[in-house]
């Protein structure tokens, strides 16, 4: 890893998925856990402001940089969330939880980095309960052909310098090669956010 990934994306990105426009995404979507929940890449713990601890059983955070996990420790609140957390140090594509232990998986804003999305879906959909669900909030591929033209263009820089970022990826096509059903996301351009990163896709999404 070499000092601008360790010392310069962190907080980049951390600072990053704090704009208030990704907040009221996550409002929209964090509060709908319930149950025992896997949040995929809870990075510096943007997300646990969001949580509704009446639903919440049990939260595996799941994040693979020790660095951002340090970072996420300090942003929990003490409380009835902060005593049910824990802290996973691993990647997406190898979660250390038993088949169908899970009902409710968080994915935010972190599909576009995961280097194997296939994996990481996958392992989604073996930990997920009968009856459990995905909640996701994503940015990636715009569909209109000049906003895609450019987030070609300016990906191959973007990924270097924003963590392996990728801004081209087609989010609710990901989820329906991966076997899960996302009828009913919803999707928009993000208030005063650039282009090319503010397409965003939300929703639930369910196996097939």
């Amino acid at each position: 890893m070499g000092l601008w990934d360790k010392y310069v994306v962190p907080p980049l990105v951390s600072a990053a998925c704090s704009t208030k426009p990704i907040r009221k995404q996550r409002e929209k979507i964090v509060p709908l856990a319930e149950g025992r929940v896997l949040e995929l890449g809870c990075g510096s713990g943007a997300n646990f402001d969001h949580y509704d601890p009446s639903k919440v059983e049990r939260l595996f955070a799941l994040e693979p940089s020790a660095g951002m996990i340090s970072r996420a420790r300090k942003a929990l609140a003490p409380g009835p969330l902060g005593d049910r957390v824990e802290f996973l140090e691993a990647g997406a594509e190898a979660v250390p939880l038993e088949d169908q232990s899970v009902d409710t998986v968080i994915i935010t804003f972190v599909l576009c980095t995961i280097p194997d999305w296939q994996g990481a879906l996958a392992e989604t959909r073996r930990l997920l309960r009968p009856g459990g669900r995905v909640l996701f909030s994503e940015h990636g591929l715009a569909p209109d052909e000049g906003v895609a033209k450019w987030q070609r263009r300016i990906e191959p820089v973007w990924k270097r310098l924003a963590g392996g970022c990728h801004l081209t990826r087609d989010i609710t096509a990901m989820f329906e090669k991966s076997g899960l059903c996302t009828a009913g996301a919803q999707t928009m351009y993000l208030p005063n956010s650039p282009k090319i990163a503010g397409f965003v896709s939300w929703g639930a999404a369910l196996p097939a």
